[in-house]
């Protein structure tokens, strides 16, 4: 029986869900990178790392080849550095309709400072009487 295409993206995401994971995407797009390299990167334990690398080649999106004794980890096809790059393009766009919706909500805030003091406290304490 075959996984339905929505349900092994589905996985596909929730493999790529961790920060960690997605900090060893990140740093081995510019290539190869030994363990200790790796680990000097990232703050977290040694222990911890190799979990989410166990991960990451369990799913098949890094490889892990040893030379001279260390374990020198890369991403699995080009595609995955493509995929981060569009997840950083998408990011920027949303925060930067986010960011324009912030500077709306101050320049409203800032049209009714021109009404008496502000409401706030006032409201709270309204609400807290309830």
């Amino acid at each position: 029986m075959t996984v339905p295409l929505y349900q092994a993206k589905a996985e596909f995401f929730r493999t790529l869900g961790h920060p960690v994971r997605i900090q060893v995407l990140e740093l081995l797009q510019n290539g190869p990178l030994p363990v200790r390299d790796l680990l000097a990167e990232i703050d977290i334990e040694a222990s911890s790392l190799s979990q989410q690398l166990a991960v990451l080649r369990k799913a098949g999106i890094v490889t892990a080849t040893r030379e001279s004794g260390s374990v020198v980890y890369a991403l699995s096809a080009p595609d995955v550095a493509g995929l981060l790059a569009s997840a950083r393009w998408i990011l920027t766009e949303v925060l930067a309709g986010q960011g324009e919706l912030l500077a709306e909500l101050r320049a409203e805030a800032g049209r009714e400072s021109d009404a008496p003091a502000r409401r706030g406290p006032q409201v709270r304490q309204e609400l807290g009487a309830l």
